[in-house]
């Protein structure tokens, strides 16, 4: 992550901003995120990048403070696909998926403030949706036949 943020992560569990020489909580670090700004947390002793346990934690706290995005169901699920040979074709497709959602979202705050009918506007973009998500789905599952068939022969 080039020009990200640095924020140093101590035994004590304090996190340390280097850019406004200060500690902060993983609230601030949320919140940087939000703003789009690169971070990059780093054990402060032995520079390991800590950024994705960092992150989980994050999101850990937002799924037990607020209304979780992921039932218990889901995260069963996520876990089944560790290990798996299905898991990279799952965590692209994943990937894909909230980008998509990311775009989308950003693309309907733009066209529902210049929207004569708000209405048809979310029907549009709700069966575009479901296009990209059956062609996303046909590429995941294309991925993964030929090598079942194989292993069958």
């Amino acid at each position: 992550m080039a020009n990200s943020r640095i924020i140093k992560k101590y035994p004590n569990r304090r996190l340390y901003d280097t850019e406004i020489s200060k500690y902060v909580t993983l609230n601030d670090v949320r919140q940087l995120i939000i703003e789009r700004e690169p971070v990059k947390v780093v054990d402060a002793k032995s520079k390991e990048d800590l950024t994705r346990s960092v992150l989980l934690q994050i999101i850990l706290e937002q799924e037990e403070d607020g209304e979780p995005i992921m039932s218990a169901e889901m995260l069963e699920q996520l876990i089944r696909f560790y290990g798996d040979p299905f898991q990279h074709n799952f965590a692209s497709y994943l990937e894909n998926s909230v980008k998509l959602i990311a775009e989308q979202r950003a693309k309907v705050r733009s066209k529902l403030e210049q929207a004569a009918d708000p209405f048809a506007m979310m029907t549009s973009l709700a069966n575009r949706n479901m296009e990209v998500f059956k062609e996303m789905q046909e590429g995941l599952f294309k991925s993964v036949m030929p090598a079942k068939a194989s292993k069958k022969k």
